[in-house]
Formats: structure tokens, sequence, C-alpha cells
């Protein structure tokens, strides 16, 4: 327990149970956690009108508004979906 405490951030994941998505709980001192669900496939249309699949991985922030602007929370949101969906990291 003493190496998992005094960070600033948590990552939580309930996707073992197939949950879909969830409200993270932040626990003080802490300022957000992330929470991670089971990715699945999910329709989006095309540009042809067609559909695609694509692989979704819904992601949830809580935070404390305290010391995190939402607006900045949503960047960070942005920022960690984009690293997930540049696929280049997984090579």
């Amino acid at each position: 327990m003493a190496e998992m405490s005094g960070g600033c951030i948590t990552l939580t994941s309930l996707g073992h149970i197939g949950g879909t998505s969830f409200t993270p709980i932040v626990n003080a001192p802490e300022v957000a956690i992330l929470g991670v669900t089971r990715a699945q496939l999910m329709p989006f249309p095309n540009e042809e009108g067609g559909i695609v699949w694509r692989t979704m991985l819904p992601l949830s922030l809580s935070y404390d508004h305290r010391v995190i602007n939402g607006a900045d929370a949503a960047r960070f949101c942005q920022y960690i979906a984009l690293q997930l969906a540049d696929s280049a990291l997984f090579d």
C-alpha cells in the first residue's frame, strides 16, 4: 500500500466484470480518477452512407473541480483518447 499512496490520479478498470460505464469516486488527497471499462465494437456511419465497426473503449474521468478546470479535464480525456487511437503506439 505504501507504494500505491501519495499519487495525484488513479486509474481504475471495471472491464473485467463487463461494465460499460461507471462513475469513479475521487479518493482524497488525489484530484482525479480515470475509469476504463471493456472495449466493445460499435457501428458508425462512413462517408458513403454505410456502416463501419470500430472498437470503442469507454472512459470516465472524475475530478476535483477545486483543483482541475473542467476544460482541462476535457482536453486530458481527448488527449488520452487520441493516444489510444494512435495505432503506431501498439506496433
